[in-house]
């Protein structure tokens, strides 16, 4: 039996314990949902002061220049490479993650003539899905969705793109990013990976499974703030022959020529669009700072530990209460959530946020928890297993309030 004197222990022997006060915290709140807006840290405020009071009311526009504004989207795409197992000059910040999937499906299609098949998967977040729709009726290629344990059988020659998110947003299942590139390019094709349930929570490594692309966003376990901006990687092998859709000024040889006719940039940069929203891009820049000095395999350790110290409790805990697991056992197989299952999982849930006890919820009845490993702490999982149980057992989720849904859930 785990009892609260143990995880204050684990918290004591953790060699990450000391990240947390890299982030600004309320002292009253457990948060578990790093997985879907990151926790802001502390180093920001400050940044953000100079770029708005000095660099932007005083610079104007100089700072582009005199603040190095220009190239932060280069910058901050060469620190997100050293979290996913990307060279410099492979990722580069722009537009929104969706954008970004946009823009690689559409020429990875085009590096493949001949192949109708674009392959994904049921389960997938609904935008990556909704995209892909797109790029397939604007290619004239066919839109093939199978279950997750069905994607390894349905890579044939017919497929040009395998499009897949490294974990999934709902379950939290984890595929092997390196058998699934493996085989994608023994059929012939080429692999999109969607990083957003990952990069910043454990080691990715594009490169050493020679992934050919790879988009994600800002927000969650990379701590960009609210609709950070994304990011997307191009293995440097792809980069000559590429050709995106949104052939935008930033994207141009030189941009500011200003000739009408589109040469793309010889490097990552071909895969800019428009200006960068320059405030956001220095925020995420900014936030990555809370990363030094961090081994990305201890950070992994303890996403798992984590992970595994939540269902032991649960099952210690929560036994015929209405929860059932619905995130793989395995550590290796999950990313860096646990997710629940109950029939009443909404108003749970919102009964918990009044808590200041904060996860999330997907539809139908999915509580989701996720676990930053730079921040969350082990006795915060015992805090909220314990704040769950007692919710449940005393029906204190059952009210008009915690029923209604809001806009965001």
């Amino acid at each position: 039996m785990k009892t609260r004197d143990h995880c204050t222990a684990l918290d004591a022997a953790d060699p990450l314990a000391h990240c947390r006060a890299r982030f600004d915290l309320p002292a009253d709140t457990l948060y578990l949902d790093g997985n879907s807006l990151g926790a802001m840290p502390a180093n920001v405020p400050a940044r953000m002061k100079r770029a708005l009071e000095e660099e932007w009311a005083h610079g104007l526009i100089r700072s582009w220049n005199d603040a190095d504004w220009y190239p932060a989207p280069q910058r901050t795409g060469d620190k997100i490479a050293k979290l996913i197992g990307a060279g410099q000059g492979e990722v580069i910040v722009a537009d929104s993650t969706s954008v970004n999937l946009f823009k690689v499906l559409v020429a990875a299609t085009r590096m493949r003539p001949g192949r109708s098949t674009i392959l994904a998967e049921r389960t997938n977040f609904p935008t990556d899905v909704y995209v892909a729709s797109s790029v397939a009726e604007m290619t004239n290629c066919e839109l093939r969705c199978v279950d997750p344990d069905e994607v390894l059988a349905a890579i044939d020659d017919t497929v040009a793109i395998v499009s897949l998110t490294h974990v999934n947003y709902k379950t939290g299942k984890r595929y092997d990013m390196e058998a699934v590139t493996r085989r994608a390019h023994e059929a012939g094709a080429l692999i999109v990976w969607d990083l957003c349930h990952s990069a910043g929570a454990m080691p990715v490594r594009l490169n050493g499974c020679e992934a050919d692309f790879a988009v994600g966003c800002g927000y969650k376990y990379l701590n960009g703030g609210p609709g950070a901006p994304a990011y997307v990687f191009v293995a440097s092998r792809h980069l000559d022959g590429l050709r995106q859709p949104l052939t935008g000024w930033h994207g141009h040889a030189k941009p500011f020529d200003f000739t009408h006719d589109y040469a793309p940039h010889p490097g990552i940069d071909r895969m800019l669009t428009g200006t960068a929203p320059q405030l956001g891009v220095i925020a995420l820049e900014s936030a990555l700072e809370a990363f030094e000095g961090v081994d990305l395999d201890v950070l992994r350790a303890k996403s798992m530990a984590l992970g595994d110290l939540f269902i032991e409790l649960a099952d210690q805990e929560l036994e015929g209460l209405g929860c059932t697991l619905a995130s793989p056992r395995n550590a290796e197989a999950r990313g860096s959530q646990v997710s629940l299952a109950h029939k009443e999982g909404y108003a749970i849930m919102q009964a918990l946020i009044e808590r200041n006890v904060i996860g999330d919820f997907r539809a139908p009845d999915i509580l989701r928890f996720g676990f930053a490993p730079l921040y969350v702490r082990y006795v915060d999982i015992w805090d909220t297993i314990a704040a769950l149980k007692d919710i449940i057992q005393t029906g204190a989720w059952d009210t008009e309030a915690f029923r209604t849904r809001k806009s965001v859930t």
